[in-house]
């Protein structure tokens, strides 16, 4: 039996490492002497743990694909019990350890440590995480780890980082916005300055209070001078917030503004084209919308907005409030 080494991304299909010319035999098959390979089984087992736990935090960056040179194929798969390699033999000589077999630096970065611990631990099954204690503490777990996160420069500045807060156990909806400001930065919670302050009172319009819904952001950090995260500090900190999305599991999502649909859905469109066309973020119906920081800015756009939330409220089998009521 061959197996192709892969790697895949929730977005797209599995896409194999050239499987026309790279295979390697099931780990079971006889050597020449008939001998089975279980003195070296034990490391082929930890070579490939620690390739597929590479390629799960790169996964977790958003890495649709990974490239490995053809020598750093050839040399991984030197050591691999009952290796066949066709159309490119490897000499004859010692495998090299694997940490002399990686990628250039330019194509192969290393290993952060956060990022990694995140893919590569095991996770609690769902049946596990259906309490609110439960959540909550895998919730916390998560916290502490982007609080030591150091991935990205915007941990060099900030004053603390701010994980999120709300609703653990499947809320109607979870908001998500693009990074903190300065008030969050000082507080440690999302969405409590100006912007939040207009949040608070779209989430009321709706019905809920801010205790009912769940609050987070792309980012966990501030972006100094409230300048847009970049694509890197988004990609560092995405896998944060993945875990919450997978232990909250909400029921709806509302991505606020175009930084949050790029950093979910690695969508470009401007925000003013997507909002109020009803996606969805690994199986769960996405709702983009304008950012509470763009609706101060324009409040004629809170009319549409409106519209938004309330299909959201549709979505959820809810009833719409009355515009009095609504009024933001």
């Amino acid at each position: 039996m061959a197996h192709a080494v892969t790697e895949t991304h929730p977005l797209q299909e599995p896409r194999f490492l050239n499987p026309d010319t790279v295979t390697v035999k099931d780990p079971v098959d006889k050597n020449p002497a008939g001998g089975e390979h279980g003195d070296c089984m034990s490391e082929w087992t930890t070579i490939l743990d620690d390739l597929t736990g590479y390629l799960r935090w790169r996964q977790e960056l958003g890495a649709r694909t990974e490239e490995f040179d053809q020598e750093t194929i050839q040399v991984f798969l030197a050591s691999a019990p009952g290796k066949t390699v066709a159309r490119h033999p490897v000499a004859a000589a010692p495998a090299p350890p694997l940490e002399a077999t990686a990628a250039p630096a330019q194509r192969t970065p290393p290993r952060p440590s956060a990022a990694l611990s995140l893919a590569t631990e095991p996770q609690p099954s769902r049946e596990a995480n259906d309490t609110p204690e439960a959540r909550q503490r895998a919730l916390a777990a998560v916290s502490q780890k982007a609080a030591a996160c150091r991935l990205c420069i915007l941990c060099e500045k900030r004053k603390q980082t701010v994980p999120g807060q709300g609703h653990a156990l499947a809320p109607d909806m979870m908001f998500i916005g693009e990074a903190p400001g300065a008030d969050e930065d000082e507080q440690g919670l999302a969405f409590v300055g100006k912007a939040g302050q207009l949040l608070t009172k779209m989430i009321e319009a709706m019905g809920y209070t801010r205790d009912q819904v769940f609050i987070a952001n792309i980012c966990k950090c501030y972006p100094p001078d409230d300048r847009q995260p970049a694509l890197e500090e988004m990609q560092a900190c995405i896998p944060f917030l993945r875990a919450q999305i997978d232990t909250i599991r909400p029921k709806t999502i509302v991505a606020l503004g175009a930084t949050a649909v790029k950093g979910l859905l690695e969508a470009n469109t401007g925000i003013s084209r997507l909002r109020g066309t009803w996606t969805t973020y690994n199986g769960i119906p996405l709702m983009p919308t304008y950012h509470p920081a763009y609706l101060l800015r324009f409040p004629t756009a809170k009319k549409d907005a409106w519209e938004d939330l309330k299909k959201v409220l549709t979505r959820l089998g809810k009833p719409i409030p009355t515009a009095k009521k609504a009024a933001t």
